[in-house]
């Protein structure tokens, strides 16, 4: 049911608390696939113009086509069935064939999100944070970051510059010092998480995209017209690590070869 107003009477403005941000990214630290913590460190650092965006994207026309007519998206992406029947090539099937490779789902990124406890509202403010949420595996598959420790972060600073959210600015910084300081080499750590952060300024807006169209478009033909350009520091940052026999999706490995 497409939800009639936009903020909830009993929805309550999130507080600015930089602290307990820090203290959530510490916890993320120890265990990075601890997705709980990244919703804890969203919380406690909220962006002023959220509310505005929001309302903006969703009093457009596309934005009331959208909410009337698009599927719940975690239903929508994991329907593997439905995805397996576009065509080869399609931005769908190199998104499930990148969830089935880490063993993800849509509905798993749902499920660590409520165990925050927080309650949910059925008005439009929901609707458009959930996009937030439930887009953040296609924006790997969009912007060709990995899930090695630097391509999360430079796919979080490309979702900051869509945005402008402190949460994806401060995870994103602050894990890729924490990958500089983890792994000693000469890639371009920082300059990757700054390209992706350009990159996503300059690229449309994903979350207010067509979901299911777009998962039938041709990867690249998608990727064009978004104005989605290639990664490349990204890339010279994994060829530095390999030249120095570096796995770049597995930092232990190497943190244990050099203890």
């Amino acid at each position: 049911m497409t939800p009639t107003i936009f903020s909830h009477p009993d929805r309550k403005p999130a507080k600015f608390r930089p602290f307990k941000a820090l203290a959530h990214f510490r916890k993320l630290i120890k265990d990075k696939e601890d997705t709980e913590q990244v919703f804890h460190i969203f919380e406690n650092l909220p962006r002023k113009g959220f509310l505005d965006d929001a309302r903006a994207f969703i009093e457009s026309e596309k934005g009331q086509r959208l909410m009337a007519s698009e599927p719940y998206l975690p239903d929508l992406l994991d329907d593997h069935a439905w995805i397996d029947q576009l065509p080869e090539g399609s931005v769908g099937h190199a998104y499930v064939t990148f969830m089935r490779r880490e063993g993800l789902s849509a509905a798993g990124l749902v499920a660590e999100s409520d165990k925050m406890g927080r309650p949910q509202y059925d008005d439009q403010v929901q609707w458009y944070s959930n996009r937030l949420r439930d887009t953040h595996d296609l924006f790997h598959i969009l912007t060709g970051y990995g899930r090695d420790a630097l391509g999360e972060q430079c796919v979080l600073g490309f979702t900051y510059g869509q945005t402008g959210n402190y949460g994806n600015f401060f995870i994103a910084y602050a894990g890729g010092f924490e990958v500089k300081r983890g792994i000693k080499s000469d890639a371009p750590v920082m300059g990757a998480i700054r390209q992706g952060q350009r990159n996503g300024k300059a690229s449309q807006a994903i979350i207010e995209q067509d979901i299911r169209a777009l998962l039938a478009e041709p990867l690249e033909a998608a990727r064009a017209r978004l104005g989605i350009v290639k990664p490349t520091l990204y890339e010279e940052a994994h060829r530095a690590y390999r030249s120095r026999g570096i796995d770049p999706y597995n930092f232990l490995a190497a943190k244990a070869a050099m203890a």
